[in-house]
């Protein structure tokens, strides 16, 4: 199994697609991990052609499960996925949670990428790319990218899930975990 997870900032991706990889056997795959180098430098901007050997390494396997949504990778990505899951929740959830992330990151002081030294910081919540604020700001314009990605034809041949409450993911992970371990 190869699972890609896409959803908003916040929605969940890292969490599901980490606790299905630890359940299956396989690769976790963070994109933000692979994106963010020191001093917040974006490579997904700054260097593209290095975010891509980087995705290309890490989804090389013949299983892992990836989360996230940098659009210069996705092709990449969707040429080896076998399974898309795309947590569809409103956007009340979402805030919540990336919120409720943003405050415990910021007060824990916790790296957010072993060896950036990236952390979360108060003083960034206003900023345009903060998570809370980018959350917002991107809420409306992924979900139509999203859906018009599921029923683009170039995504016909994956295992296609969407959820639309928090409630769905656990029976979801039990299943794609159950068909993993099955193959």
């Amino acid at each position: 199994m190869r699972l890609l997870m896409l959803g908003s900032t916040g929605s969940g991706k890292s969490t599901f697609a980490r606790a299905l990889a630890r359940r299956i056997g396989a690769p976790y795959v963070e994109l933000d991990a692979l994106n963010w180098d020191p001093n917040w430098t974006n490579l997904s901007r700054a260097d593209p052609d290095q975010l891509r050997a980087r995705v290309r390494q890490a989804i090389a396997p013949d299983a892992w499960t990836c989360d996230g949504n940098y659009s210069v990778v996705r092709p990449l990505i969707l040429e080896r996925a076998t399974h898309l899951v795309w947590l569809d929740y409103p956007r009340a959830v979402i805030m919540a949670r990336v919120i409720r992330r943003s405050f415990a990151r910021a007060i824990m002081h916790t790296e957010l990428w072993p060896g950036t030294g990236n952390y979360e910081e108060f003083h960034r919540w206003f900023g345009k790319e903060h998570p809370i604020r980018w959350a917002w700001d991107t809420y409306h314009h992924r979900r139509a990218a999203l859906g018009a990605l599921f029923d683009d034809p170039s995504t016909a041949g994956l295992v296609k899930q969407r959820l639309r409450h928090p409630r769905e993911a656990a029976p979801l992970m039990d299943r794609l975990a159950a068909e993993a371990l099955s193959i």
